[in-house]
């Protein structure tokens, strides 16, 4: 009786493509799930959990994202310096006028598994407020969302 082998693929075989997503008029929710897919690799054939398998993804005019509802006077980032008193609330809008890319940064970061490997893919991420990038000789493959 032959058994067969699991294919594992080795981090040498593994193509890394480059991918463009334009967030003009955009749902924040739905790029950042669709993004996180691709910085996971979940779209390919061999995906393994383990592995990272990942592609880089470049995400421009973040500045013009959309949120629904009435997020945007609603939704707060909060930090925790430690300290007594230490609690800081951002809001959404606050922080849409300010750090467009960290909103979707976050919403990204937040959507990948919660393991060693998602250091790894959040690096992989490029955002930029604007249209302009300087990645064009990587000839990135433009990602319909």
């Amino acid at each position: 009786m032959k058994t067969t082998k699991t294919y594992t693929p080795k981090q040498e075989e593994i193509k890394r493509d480059w991918y463009i997503v334009d967030a003009k008029g955009k749902v924040l929710g739905r790029l950042a799930a669709k993004v996180a897919v691709y910085l996971q690799g979940k779209h390919k054939p061999d995906y393994t959990p383990y592995i990272d398998m990942g592609d880089e993804v470049i995400v421009i005019n973040v500045d013009k994202i959309v949120t629904t509802g009435k997020k945007l006077e609603q939704k707060k980032y909060k930090r925790y310096s430690g300290y007594p008193g230490g609690l800081k609330e951002i809001p959404l809008k606050t922080m849409k006028k300010q750090h467009p890319e960290r909103i979707v940064e976050l919403a990204i970061k937040r959507m990948l598994p919660k393991n060693k490997l998602a250091s790894k893919m959040i690096k992989r991420l490029r955002v930029y407020r604007g249209d302009q990038h300087p990645h064009q000789a990587q000839q990135p493959i433009p990602l319909e969302i």
